[in-house]
């Protein structure tokens, strides 16, 4: 497995395996890697010849009073996880390297980026948007793999790739999940043990809306009001929304649409911020 730093480095070897035909698949993450990423980066190894994993904390997708500076840096337990699940490259950029002194174009996708996160969240989709797309300029894969459990970054991904033309498929892979439910996520490290357990409420709620949905309740206003009332119920824990919508576009939906609809939710377990959502 190579780590490469630098942008013309990324390049080179993109050339070099252009020259030779290999499918290119790229792994986006901020680091911090636990099962879930490194489940994509799995699932990459099946799709392509070359997986790329890049490792870079964006400071465009983080707003002012939000986590970056502590967000966790474990570059050497990531690179030894990259290469267990069978990334090939992986590619480390600085901060000063994505964004040079007198950097001012950012890409905004202006729809499925607003609603849920993008509420909450204004300049979020944003940093994220501005750089997968950087990412995609640097690495030319033929395919990019995220995970379900950003589905709102999925859906305005998939947007973006459509809108500019993009020529990479965007593949999901599903969310993966601690055994008692609760969501992999980098901000769980951020949790007490009490916390952590609060927060298993987030899988609690998203169940019991499956559940109505499973049994004939297809009523969004019923679901949302079910899993807010078992979110309420945890002291601890605050909500910033809990939405059915429309799993490509992220508008509001008032009634699930089998195979079209998702439930997702925000919450605060007292100072981390955690999402998730199921697949309707």
């Amino acid at each position: 497995m190579q780590t490469i730093h630098s942008i013309s480095g990324i390049r080179d070897l993109v050339r070099d395996l252009r020259a030779r035909d290999h499918v290119i698949a790229l792994v986006p993450t901020m680091g911090a890697l636990h099962d879930g990423h490194l489940s994509l980066i799995r699932l990459a190894a099946e799709r392509a010849d070359t997986v790329i994993v890049s490792i870079f904390v964006n400071p465009t997708q983080f707003g002012p009073n939000e986590d970056f500076l502590k967000y966790p840096r474990e570059l050497g337990a990531d690179l030894a996880a990259c290469q267990e699940a069978g990334a090939d490259v992986v590619f480390t950029p600085s901060v000063e390297e994505m964004y040079p002194k007198g950097f001012s174009t950012y890409v905004v996708e202006d729809r499925v980026s607003k609603p849920l996160e993008g509420a909450s969240r204004p300049t979020h989709f944003r940093g994220v948007t501005t750089v997968v797309a950087k990412l995609l300029h640097i690495a030319q894969p033929d395919l990019m793999v995220f995970g379900q459990k950003d589905a709102q970054q999925v859906a305005v991904i998939k947007k973006m790739v459509e809108d500019l033309l993009i020529p990479v498929e965007v593949v999901v892979g599903p969310t993966v999940r601690e055994s008692d439910g609760l969501a992999m996520s980098s901000r769980n490290r951020y949790l007490t043990a009490t916390q952590r357990k609060e927060a298993l409420a987030l899988f609690q709620a998203l169940s019991k809306a499956k559940e109505m949905v499973e049994g004939g309740e297809l009523r969004a206003d019923r679901l949302i009001a079910e899993a807010t009332h078992i979110l309420s119920d945890h002291r601890r824990i605050r909500v910033i929304y809990v939405a059915v919508a429309d799993r490509d576009t992220m508008e509001a939906a008032r009634e699930v649409t089998p195979g079209k609809s998702l439930i997702a939710l925000a919450v605060w377990v007292d100072e981390v911020r955690l999402i998730d959502n199921f697949l309707l």
